[in-house]
């Protein structure tokens, strides 16, 4: 039986009453109300209130040293992350408050005392975790703490005064234990290789997951299953050209765009000096997951 007899068989189907539109790719997909609404998302003046009192809390977890037990090398270089990272959030207005290698109960400790706390006059969330970690997890001093088990404390069902706010989770740690080979752009023009005259580490650690609910957003400093650089002397590749970039566009670019243009600059780094001599030309692309539901600017706070 031909196609149309067979949906004739099988009974009338009648069409939702909103005229058609014609979809940029020639096919008639799109409804009136589906375009208004995507008109609507596009719109530049759809973005989060960014004009509260304070800008917002940014917890930064910087774990250099770990227990013997865990047998984890120490992080070297992790102390230029945190001082960029600080000078960075604090120029953006943030209230930066920062915790050096704690112990697992009392990161999560902090982190809950932090998502009872009142927000209703922030603009955002931000928390940041420069350490190793494996599969799902983060490590603290201690022991291995699950992201989700952190990003669940600020759920709109468990932190009223955050919700349909921006809230900001940024990672600083590998993701896997490959190493992203250099390949050669037919297309590209840009000859900066982003050579760095420090040995470089990596942080031997894996992390993965998204949190349900609107409003996050996970910054990674490295795709899923590859490691993540670390200079020994100016820090992580990812944190050097976030903090740069945000310095540089926080007021012209929207977040995404930030990310996506540190994305480049990451990428066009490879390692030179390395102990393990298997890392030496290799490369490195961040990536993030996006739960926002607006568009994100750094707008200056008023004085």
């Amino acid at each position: 039986m031909a196609g149309s007899e067979q949906r004739r068989a099988a009974g009338n189907v009648e069409l939702d009453s909103r005229p058609i539109l014609t979809a940029p790719d020639g096919n008639q997909n799109i409804t009136e109300v589906d375009a208004l609404d995507i008109r609507q998302s596009l719109d530049p003046a759809v973005q989060y209130k960014m004009n509260h009192q304070r800008r917002g809390v940014a917890l930064i977890f910087n774990h250099e040293h770990f227990n013997w037990r865990l047998k984890l090398g120490f992080r070297r270089g992790t102390a230029a992350d945190r001082d960029n990272l600080s000078r960075t959030l604090t120029g953006l207005g943030f209230e930066v408050r920062v915790f050096e290698d704690l112990p697992a109960e009392e990161v999560l400790q902090t982190i809950h005392e932090a998502s009872k706390d009142d927000h209703s006059d922030a603009d955002c969330f931000i928390c940041v975790f420069l350490s190793h970690g494996e599969d799902d997890h983060i490590y603290a001093f201690d022991g291995q703490i699950k992201i989700e088990t952190i990003t669940d404390m600020f759920r709109g069902d468990k932190c009223q005064s955050l919700v349909g706010k921006p809230k900001i989770f940024i990672i600083q740690a590998c993701r896997g234990d490959k190493h992203d080979d250099p390949v050669i752009a037919q297309d590209s023009t840009d000859t900066s290789d982003g050579s760095i005259v420090n040995e470089t580490e990596v942080d031997a650690a894996a992390v993965y997951t998204l949190p349900a609910g609107a409003d996050f957003i996970m910054c990674y400093s490295v795709a899923q299953g590859y490691f993540s650089h670390r200079n020994t002397v100016d820090g992580s590749w990812y944190i050097q050209d976030l903090c740069e970039v945000l310095r540089k566009h926080s007021c012209s670019l929207e977040f995404t765009e930030i990310l996506t243009l540190v994305n480049r600059k990451v990428s066009c780094r490879r390692v030179d000096m390395c102990r393990d001599i298997n890392a030496i030309g290799k490369k490195q692309i961040p990536c993030f997951a996006s739960m926002l539901t607006k568009k994100l600017y750094f707008h200056p706070k008023s004085k």
